[in-house]
């Protein structure tokens, strides 16, 4: 039995704290709260405040929200206070939490697998336009994203998403975050092996249960079949990548300990081979390690990334299968290469079943209620009652006959969701930003979308495949360091000399193929206003230089400082 701050192991004594700091470990014996964050989860469970917020909060406002639920265990239900409107970046890292706080919320729906329904999607555009300005992001871990939400709403909000079997439960706080999975899981004719049984039985058994809702940080899971690695799998806590044993048969490669934000890492693999069945056993004992082993007293410390560095793989594998599993794991073989260079299903593709499956884009992941509500119906119309989101901001029909395929394409295409769009429209992917985010620095989501439209007129035959990731600051939520170009949002001084908005830049990085992270060139940063131009001068010189078949981000590791400046 593992230990936790009530209940040690027998095989784990109780040590007095003392003054000895350690790193927080409970497994150690380290229980005393060694910063804020583990305090208010040791004062109350952050599942708890939901009743607060129904009972209390909801009837009397936003005054008389409790600050430790406010800025803390409210998450634990996806909500999280948005940045009030009209204060600059430079104030971020200056101001206050209550002088940045709004009194509106933005709301994290969490859509595990990426799975939904055209009556769930339905429901999702009408609360958008009903108690969220018509707000609805599609994030880059296939939730929905929605803001200007007001406390009083929440028990109506809750209620509809719950109607149709959707939640908000652990979206976001010190949690098992949402399982993201293939969007085309079960459909796509090349698919390795199916994970939505796993990824049902994980969510049924453990989200919501208080077994791990007091967690070090967040813990975010992927788990794919598909050969295309469509997740991200390298940059998750935990992954279960589909793999063929040579005598098994189909199952799961094991990857733990991946992340970006400020101190990026690579996920390690174990060398495990993991069967579907036994995918919720195997994801409850990494997960119970986190809990148990992670790194509770400096809050920059405590992501699984740093007790697998710090442990290595085979320590790992050997604490996961003694203490938790109580049995070895079979060895297993690598993830193969995928052979294509996008994952994200664009475009018109054959299912299993000889109907098709519809991948379009979005602009940078922001659409609104009005189209969320119009997707639904153009998919029930085309006879699927099924739709999926995806890790890059995109949006999947899935089970549609071939001859309604054309009139489906047109119809969203009238939406200005382009299922053959360009390099650009596809590739470019962007955060928050400013508008709504308390840590951002930079307008992101309004500056994508302008640069796609300015690279589409500049660079119109351009076809490679390539990644722009705009963020608006250093912690990463649009992946800038896995990116071809990566755009860290910050402050930065133009030709006359002001400090205005702008970005580090990052040049190379990749996931899948040769995953790594990007190139920094010394003082390279590009102001807002310039960004068009750069871009187009290192994609043009990516153009003269690059040799045959060449990938951008092989380019960028060899090019000179000069071509990429």
């Amino acid at each position: 039995m593992a230990a936790t701050p009530d209940r040690p192991s027998a095989a784990t004594p109780r040590r007095k704290a003392g003054r000895h700091r350690g790193e927080g470990q409970w497994a150690a014996g380290h229980f005393t709260p060694l910063n804020a964050n583990e305090q208010f989860k040791k004062d109350d469970d952050g599942l708890n405040v939901r009743t607060r917020i129904e009972t209390i909060y909801a009837h009397r406002g936003f005054d008389a929200i409790d600050g430790a639920d406010l800025r803390g265990r409210m998450r634990w239900w996806g909500l999280y206070t948005q940045r009030k409107p009209g204060i600059d970046g430079g104030k971020t890292a200056i101001l206050e939490p209550e002088e940045l706080d709004d009194e509106y919320f933005m709301l994290r729906v969490r859509v595990d697998g990426g799975r939904l329904t055209t009556e769930q999607l339905r429901v999702i555009g009408e609360i958008s336009q009903e108690f969220a300005r018509g707000t609805a992001d599609i994030t880059d871990r296939q939730n929905i994203q929605y803001h200007w939400i007001r406390i009083e709403d929440m028990p109506e909000i809750w209620r509809r998403l719950e109607g149709v079997g959707l939640s908000t439960t652990e979206a976001c706080g010190d949690t098992p975050r949402v399982i993201i999975g293939s969007p085309v899981a079960g459909i796509a004719e090349d698919e390795i092996i199916d994970g939505t049984p796993a990824i049902e039985e994980i969510h049924s058994r453990f989200i919501g249960s208080k077994e791990f809702s007091n967690l070090p940080r967040k813990f975010k899971t992927a788990i794919s079949g598909s050969p295309l690695l469509d997740v991200v799998h390298e940059i998750n806590d935990v992954a279960f990548v589909g793999v063929r044993h040579p005598e098994h048969g189909p199952g799961f490669d094991l990857w733990v300990g991946g992340g970006l934000s400020t101190n990026p890492k690579i996920g390690i693999r174990l060398g495990a081979w993991v069967p579907l069945d036994e995918v919720p056993e195997v994801w409850a004992g990494v997960i119970s390690i986190f809990r148990d082993y992670g790194y509770r007293r400096l809050r920059n410390r405590a992501r699984l990334k740093y007790l697998v560095a710090d442990w290595g793989a085979e320590k790992f594998r050997q604490v996961l299968e003694d203490e938790y599993l109580k049995h070895k794991l079979v060895d297993g073989p690598a993830p193969e290469q995928p052979v294509q260079r996008w994952r994200d299903h664009i475009g018109v593709h054959r299912q299993q079943d000889g109907r098709y499956y519809v991948g379009f884009a979005p602009r940078v992941g922001r659409v609104d209620g009005a189209t969320l509500t119009k997707i639904a119906e153009l998919a029930e119309a085309h006879g699927s009652g099924r739709l999926r989101t995806t890790v890059e901001q995109k949006l999947i029909v899935l089970d549609v006959e071939q001859d309604r395929v054309d009139s489906l394409v047109a119809g969203l295409e009238a939406l200005d969701l382009q299922v053959n769009p360009s390099t650009f429209r596809r590739g470019t992917m962007a955060c928050t930003g400013i508008e709504f985010c308390k840590l951002a620095i930079v307008e992101t989501k309004a500056r994508g979308s302008a640069l796609i439209d300015e690279l589409e007129r500049r660079l119109p035959d351009f076809d490679e495949p390539i990644t722009i990731n705009l963020n608006g600051c250093p912690n990463a939520c649009a992946r800038i360091q896995v990116a071809d170009i990566g755009l860290k949002g910050q402050l930065v001084m133009d030709e006359n000399g002001d400090q205005v908005e702008g970005y580090q830049v990052h040049l190379g990085g990749a996931l899948g193929l040769e995953a790594g992270f990007g190139r920094k060139v010394r003082g390279l940063k590009v102001t807002s206003a310039e960004l068009p131009d750069y871009v187009e001068r290192v994609l043009r010189r990516f153009q003269e230089e690059r040799e045959e078949s060449e990938r951008f981000a092989t380019w960028a590791s060899r090019a000179s400082e000069e071509a990429l400046s």
